[in-house]
């Protein structure tokens, strides 16, 4: 700091009042100088706060319960219906007691994966309830496409990803099963889709003591097309496995079908049906058709909403029919650069197995597939 000092004599006013306004003068602009750098700082600090909060690092600092509310209040508008796994515990939203709630909330964002259409924002975000309806199977039958297809509905809540509950982590408890939900106000149906259940023993049992008027979902397809796909799936992981004769046969002379394989074993509808019936009234079962679900979605959608008591919101305006793929995709959504169509995985070419091979295998499901006509009361054609 400068120090600025006036020598005057006693008897010289003149120069001590000139000494005092060159003082004042200094004293003035010193203060402009310090005001400018105040200014300067601020400035600074302003920016950079900006920048973090632009780039994401300020949802970290800690906020008023209601504002974190407010916040994820407009994730929830905003949210796009991506699939997160990260739990609740691993949020960080600041020392307040209170924020239990908001990290509920997060919970919720994090393992929903539906569309953001799928739910309206009141004074709450809804409630963690068992699924009203369940697609149990078949594997390789289309029940993908036909959740992905359910989502469009509004008033849908589904888990993006199979729980598997009643058939690998039973053990874990109907609360465990409850928290993989998605949050759902009133109105709304909780849904989740694991096709292994539809042949697993224990399962129907499993699902009747979590809820009696459960609905279920069973996309069913021609059981020799799904051994081939179910076959072509595990090729495309196994490079190596052996041809499917030799895996479809226990004795390729006398044509021995093999059962104990699981790609035939899940073909055989007839006899995994009965378990379930031991359990559930068929009205509670809904039995759609797989082929029909690729050559008319929008009728096939059409029964699974009449059989889940839902508006027929989606309709032949939300599909079309993807040439290269060889199935329905649903068209671009608003905000959407690009239609949605199943991934990579789906629709893949099968492989190329003799007429005789096929033959063999559609004798041997013919009778069951007849006993499955007559205790469905329908005829999906596959003979």
């Amino acid at each position: 700091m400068w120090h600025v000092s006036c020598v005057v004599s006693p008897c010289s006013g003149l120069r001590l009042m000139g000494c005092s306004k060159w003082r004042a003068a200094f004293n003035f602009g010193h203060l402009r100088v310090q005001s400018k750098l105040s200014v300067f700082f601020t400035m600074i600090l302003l920016f950079t706060y900006l920048f973090y909060c632009l780039n994401g690092y300020c949802d970290s600092l800690p906020r008023p319960v209601y504002d974190q509310q407010s916040h994820f209040q407009n994730k929830i508008l905003l949210n796009d219906g991506h699939e997160a796994s990260s739990p609740p515990q691993q949020q960080q939203l600041g020392a307040y007691n209170a924020s239990q709630v908001v990290r509920e909330q997060l919970s919720d964002l994090s393992n929903s994966d539906a569309p953001s259409n799928n739910i309206s924002i009141a004074n709450n975000f809804g409630s963690k309830k068992f699924p009203q309806a369940i697609i149990i199977g078949v594997k390789k039958g289309g029940t993908r496409a036909l959740l992905e297809f359910l989502r469009i509905h509004p008033d849908v809540r589904a888990v993006g990803s199979e729980p598997h509950f009643f058939d690998r982590f039973y053990e874990k408890g109907l609360d465990w099963y409850r928290n993989l939900m998605p949050r759902t106000l009133e109105g709304q149906i909780t849904m989740e889709k694991t096709p292994s259940y539809f042949i697993t023993k224990e399962a129907p049992r499993r699902v009747f003591s979590m809820s009696r008027h459960t609905k279920l979902i069973v996309v069913v397809r021609d059981p020799v097309t799904r051994a081939v796909s179910d076959y072509t799936q595990t090729l495309s992981k196994s490079p190596g496995l052996p041809s499917f004769q030799s895996l479809a046969f226990r004795n390729a002379t006398t044509g021995l079908i093999d059962t104990s394989w699981s790609a035939v074993r899940i073909g055989i509808y007839a006899k995994h049906l009965e378990n379930w019936l031991r359990f559930f009234p068929l009205s509670r079962l809904l039995f759609v058709s797989g082929e029909r679900l690729v050559t008319d979605p929008a009728g096939e959608m059409g029964r699974v909403q009449d059989f889940l008591g839902l508006k027929r919101v989606v309709t032949d305006k939300h599909f079309y029919f993807n040439q290269t793929k060889g199935f329905p995709c649903l068209k671009k959504p608003e905000g959407s650069s690009r239609p949605r169509c199943l991934g990579k995985s789906k629709g893949r070419p099968h492989p190329q197995i003799s007429s005789e091979v096929l033959h063999r295998l559609r004798d041997f499901y013919r009778p069951f597939n007849l006993k499955f006509y007559q205790m469905t009361g329908h005829n999906f054609g596959w003979d």
